[in-house]
């Protein structure tokens, strides 16, 4: 693999507003009624800074094409997704605030892995809001091998379901992805072309969002319990879900928080988080 610590430090500032607009989509993705929020939600700063590559610089995958330009180092292994990574909510950010987010590469690591070679690109984003320090972010996004052919074929073996104290059950399809992929401008192919996802990246189905659970799985805390104020959060994906598959939020209460995950309709866990109220 080639070597891209030269990469590691390497950093952009961005600017936006934290606009009502996107946060309206949001509370209707999710499905909730009631007047607009004072304050952007947990997590929906994930509606703002969205990618603004030219439609020209666009690759197969729809991502942008992949060169020495960009932050992102120019990696060859053409599969990518969002990981995991961890968010401190440092101060809330008013609707209409100034926002500005700089955004430093902290490491590089590649690593070998029991489908072929991996890179891992761990990003740190500090975002702020009118000036003052609002969110301190980790992204771990993951690079890997070409699918195999057969990467589809194999069911989910049945596992045996954790205790939860509260479950939520929804059933992705289609148009929930599209809406989740429109209000975060995300063109990757994987969450609407079925072709694509199946035939080209060994998928199932359509792929469910990492973010898009993540979100939901912070949804369900505050569905739970509405007066909670999330100071971390972390997630890790484990398994991809796909369209069509029903699949559970579960949440189970800790000392100072709780632990959530999101599983598939075999049991299987597919995220982990955790949250600290």
């Amino acid at each position: 693999m080639d070597d891209f610590s030269a990469w590691v430090g390497r950093s952009e500032l961005r600017e936006d507003i934290a606009t009502a607009a996107p946060l309206a989509g949001l509370a209707a993705l999710l499905d909730h009624d009631g007047s607009p929020p004072a304050a952007v939600p947990p997590l929906g700063h994930w509606l703002y800074f969205l990618p603004d590559a030219r439609q020209s610089a666009i690759g197969e995958d729809g991502h942008p094409r992949r060169d020495d330009t960009g932050l992102l180092p120019p990696v060859a292994l053409p599969r990518r997704m969002w990981a995991g990574g961890r968010v401190e909510f440092l101060a809330p950010i008013a609707v209409g605030a100034a926002l500005t987010r700089v955004t430093t590469i902290e490491a590089i690591r590649p690593k070998r892995g029991a489908s072929g070679d991996l890179l891992f690109v761990t990003l740190r984003h500090d975002v702020a809001a009118g000036g003052v320090a609002a969110i301190r972010e980790e992204q771990d996004l993951v690079y890997r091998a070409p699918a195999a052919a057969s990467a589809a074929a194999a069911p989910a073996a049945a596992a045996v379901a954790e205790p939860a104290d509260a479950i939520r059950s929804l059933l992705p399809d289609p148009v929930l992805l599209f809406r989740y992929s429109a209000l975060t401008f995300n063109a990757h192919r994987i969450h609407y072309d079925r072709g694509y996802a199946q035939e080209i990246e060994g998928y199932a189905g359509l792929v469910v969002q990492g973010p898009l659970i993540a979100t939901l799985l912070m949804d369900h805390v505050q569905r739970v319990a509405p007066d909670a104020v999330p100071r971390r959060f972390s997630f890790r994906a484990e398994a991809p879900l796909t369209d069509g598959v029903p699949f559970d939020l579960c949440l189970k209460w800790r000392e100072g928080g709780a632990r959530l995950w999101a599983r598939d309709a075999a049991g299987r866990t597919t995220m982990r988080a955790e949250v600290d109220l």
